[in-house]
């Protein structure tokens, strides 16, 4: 099948990214690592010894930098409907983290213990419509805050991509009221077109 213009221009910026030449030298799944350290630097997101769920994982950009993080006194689980090949100091989940029988095997691996920190980079199969598109990203996000709500951890953390549209500021709101801080974030890996920014919530009241 002949490549459409759209996809040659895709491939053509993808290939040129600097982030992207970057995380095949430093040895990363995904450009997407780079969103996740820089939130770190900037939020103090993650220590040695945390314990934290990656939901819609693959192909494991942000599972690869928070293993390293927390080293082998912690754990990350990480989830997605896609297969993940494993990493150190990271246990996968396969399935829809919407569905119950998933909830129960993320429940079943905490023991009756919580998240010190949920992380989530997971986007809608996108339209290019930006109204479809944002409304797709929130329901997501609505489905991990509910995660968050069931396993973090009081005064845990929790940060997530958000594609900006409708819904986004009732979202944020909703947000505010779990959280005791909630900033916006647009790391320097995010592409400057895209409407993608980074929810940033820190302090579960619980």
């Amino acid at each position: 099948m002949a490549r459409t213009k759209s996809s040659a221009d895709w491939l053509s910026r993808h290939l040129g990214d600097p982030f992207v030449k970057q995380a095949q030298k430093d040895g990363y799944r995904a450009r997407s690592a780079y969103k996740l350290i820089e939130l770190n630097e900037k939020d103090r997101l993650i220590r040695p010894g945390m314990r934290i769920m990656d939901l819609g994982s693959a192909p494991g950009g942000w599972s690869q930098v928070a293993g390293k993080l927390v080293g082998t006194r912690g754990r990350v689980l990480a989830t997605d409907i896609l297969p993940m090949d494993a990493l150190p100091n990271v246990d996968f989940i396969q399935g829809d983290f919407t569905e119950d029988v998933i909830v129960q095997q993320v429940l079943g691996w905490l023991g009756g213990a919580k998240f010190d920190l949920i992380i989530s980079d997971i986007a809608p199969n996108t339209t290019g419509i930006d109204s479809v598109d944002a409304a797709k990203s929130i329901y997501l996000l609505e489905l991990a805050l509910d995660v968050a709500r069931r396993t973090l951890k009081s005064h845990a953390d929790f940060a997530a991509k958000m594609f900006q549209g409708p819904g986004s500021d009732q979202y944020l709101k909703e947000l505010r009221t779990h959280f005791e801080k909630v900033m916006i974030r647009k790391p320097a890996a995010s592409r400057k077109e895209s409407r993608e920014v980074y929810l940033v919530a820190k302090g579960f009241k619980g």
